[in-house]
C-alpha cells in the first residue's frame, strides 16, 4: 500500500509551512533517515527525513508552494515490492485530507536533531503514514496496555525521550500527538509548558474560559478608508501571522501588571570594562568575547530567580508550575519579524558563555537556523530596546512564561543621595508580571533582587 507523507509540525505553532526545496525526485530510492525536503516555517528552514523506505512515487506538493497545512499529503513513497506507477497513481486516495482545525490532534511531526552531515546541522524526521485515521477520530493513546511484563509501555521518539530526561520529565504522563499517539519532541515542549499532560484522577474544577476578543474588522471596510493607489499591500508571512496571533493571545487572556525602577550602572560598566579588557585574544588580536549590558540583565535575572524562586513559575489551569532553573529567553529582531531564543539554565552559566551563546543565537536567527529547542519553553524573557535610545517601554509576556524584563538604555542622569546631587549612568527596567500566578509584592521582590545584581555586579561572578 503507499505510504502517504504528509506535512509535518517542526515547532509547536506551526500551522502552515513553505515546501522550499525537494531534495530528492521521484523514481529515486529512498531510505530511512535521508534527507527529501527543506521546509520554511513561521521561525526557521529545517531539513526534513524520511522516516520509511520505499521510492519516491509522486511529488504532490511541487517545491516553491506556500502555505501549505500541516497534515497536507506532499509526496507518496512505494513500498518494497510496490510498483511505481500504481502507486503515483493511487496518491492521495487511501488518506482523506484532514481539515487544518484538526491538525494539532493528527499532524504527523518531524523531529528535529542536530545533523551529522549537512551543512546547516538542521534535521527533522518526517513522520509517513499509511491510510491515516478519518480526522475526527480520536487518536490512539500512546501508552500500550502492557509490554509482557504487567508495566506500561510508552510509545516515543529518542529525541522526545532525550529532551524528557533532560527537563525530568516522566515522558508516561505526556500525551503524544504523533502517528498512533506516538510521543514527539514537541509533545515534551508542551509538557515544559504544563500542557498535554494525562488528567490526574480527580480533576480540579472547571476555570470559566476567558471573554473573547472583540473581532476585528472586515479587511475591505480598512482598505476603504484609504484611497486606491495610496499604499502598497505587503502579504503576512507565516511569522506576522503567528506572532499576530500570539500577541492578541498573550494580551486576552493574561492579567498583566509593571513594576518599574531605575538602577544605577557605575560599577556594572567599570565591571564590564575590565572583564572585556582582560579577554583572551587569539593570534589576530581578537577578544575571545565581548560582554555587553545585555548579557549582564540575562544573567541578574537568572539569578534572581534564583532568589525568588516564588517567582520563577508558570501558569496552568491546574497547577502551577515551579521551575527548577532559570532559563532565560532574550528577544532578537529579525528580519519582519522577531524571535526569542532561551540561553538554558542561565543561572549556572558564566557572563562569557552567556555572551558566546546570544551572539551565535542571533546570528542563527536572521538566517532561520534555529532548532525548536532552542526557541521554545523558558521561564521567562528579557527584551531590550536601550541600544535604540528608548528609556522606557512595557513588554508584552511571552507564554508560558509569567514574567518579562523590559530593558531601557542606560544614561547619565542625576542622581541624590544623603542629600547630595551627583550625575551617574541609570537604566530603567520594567517588570511585565501575569497576575495569575505573580502578585504584587512577589514581582516587587523580583526586580528588586534583578536590581540588586545590577548594582553589585561582583555578586554575578562568585
Amino acid at each position: 500500500m503507499p505510504i502517504n507523507i504528509l506535512m509535518p509540525a517542526l515547532s509547536p505553532t506551526m500551522e502552515k509551512g513553505n515546501l522550499a526545496k525537494w531534495l530528492k525526485k521521484e523514481g529515486e530510492t529512498i531510505k530511512a533517515g535521508d534527507v527529501i525536503a527543506e521546509i520554511e516555517t513561521d521561525k526557521a528552514t529545517m531539513e526534513v527525513e524520511a522516516a520509511d523506505e520505499g521510492v519516491l512515487a509522486k511529488i504532490v506538493v511541487p517545491e516553491g508552494t506556500a502555505d501549505v497545512p500541516v497534515n497536507q499529503l506532499i509526496a507518496v513513497l512505494a513500498g518494497e515490492g510496490e510498483d511505481v506507477t500504481t502507486a503515483a497513481a493511487q496518491a492521495g486516495r487511501s488518506a482523506p485530507p484532514v481539515p487544518p482545525s484538526t491538525a494539532s490532534n493528527k499532524a504527523p511531526v518531524a523531529e528535529v536533531s542536530p545533523s551529522a552531515s549537512s551543512g546547516n546541522g538542521h534535521e527533522a524526521a518526517a513522520q509517513a503514514t499509511a491510510a491515516p485515521q478519518p480526522a475526527l477520530e480520536t487518536a490512539a493513546p500512546s501508552v500500550a496496555p502492557t509490554n509482557g511484563h504487567g508495566t506500561q509501555r510508552v510509545f516515543s521518539s529518542p529525541l522526545a525521550r532525550r529532551l524528557a530526561k533532560e527537563s525530568g520529565i516522566d515522558i508516561g504522563q505526556v500525551q503524544g500527538s504523533g502517528p498512533h499517539g506516538r510521543v514527539i519532541a514537541r509533545d515534551i515542549e508542551a509538557a515544559r509548558a504544563g500542557q498535554g499532560l494525562r488528567a490526574p484522577a480527580a480533576e480540579p474544577a472547571a476555570v470559566p474560559s476567558p471573554p473573547r476578543a472583540a473581532r476585528p474588522p472586515a479587511e475591505d471596510k480598512i482598505r476603504a478608508l484609504f484611497a486606491e493607489g495610496s499604499y502598497e499591500v505587503v502579504p503576512h508571512d507565516n511569522m506576522r501571522k503567528i506572532i499576530a496571533q500570539r500577541m492578541v493571545e498573550a494580551t486576552s487572556t493574561i492579567p498583566h501588571f509593571y513594576l518599574t525602577l531605575d538602577c544605577n550602572l557605575e560599577k556594572l560598566l567599570a565591571a564590564r570594562e575590565e572583564i572585556n579588557a582582560s579577554a583572551p585574544r587569539d593570534g589576530e588580536g581578537k577578544p575571545a568575547y565581548k560582554l555587553s549590558v545585555n548579557d549582564f540583565a540575562v544573567k541578574a535575572l537568572a539569578l534572581a530567580l534564583q532568589r525568588i524562586p516564588d517567582a520563577n513559575v508558570t501558569w496552568t489551569e491546574g497547577a502551577l508550575l515551579k521551575h527548577r532553573h532559570s532559563d532565560v529567553g532574550v528577544a532578537v529582531a529579525i528580519p519582519a519579524g522577531l524571535i526569542t531564543p532561551v540561553v538554558r539554565q542561565a543561572e549556572t552559566k558564566s557572563l562569557s558563555v552567556i555572551s558566546r551563546e546570544m551572539k551565535d543565537f542571533a546570528a542563527r536567527a536572521r538566517v532561520r537556523r534555529l532548532k525548536p529547542e532552542e526557541y521554545t519553553g523558558g521561564t521567562t524573557a528579557v527584551s531590550n530596546l536601550g541600544m535604540y535610545g528608548i528609556k522606557q517601554f512595557t513588554a508584552v509576556i511571552n507564554p508560558p512564561h509569567a514574567t518579562i524584563l523590559a530593558v531601557g538604555a542606560g544614561e547619565a542622569r542625576a542622581l541624590v543621595k544623603n542629600g547630595a546631587v551627583s550625575v551617574a549612568t541609570q537604566m530603567t527596567v520594567t517588570l511585565s508580571c501575569d497576575h495569575r500566578a505573580v502578585d504584587g509584592a512577589l514581582g516587587a521582590e523580583l526586580i528588586s533582587a534583578f536590581k540588586s545584581l545590577i548594582e553589585q555586579p561582583v555578586m554575578m561572578l562568585a
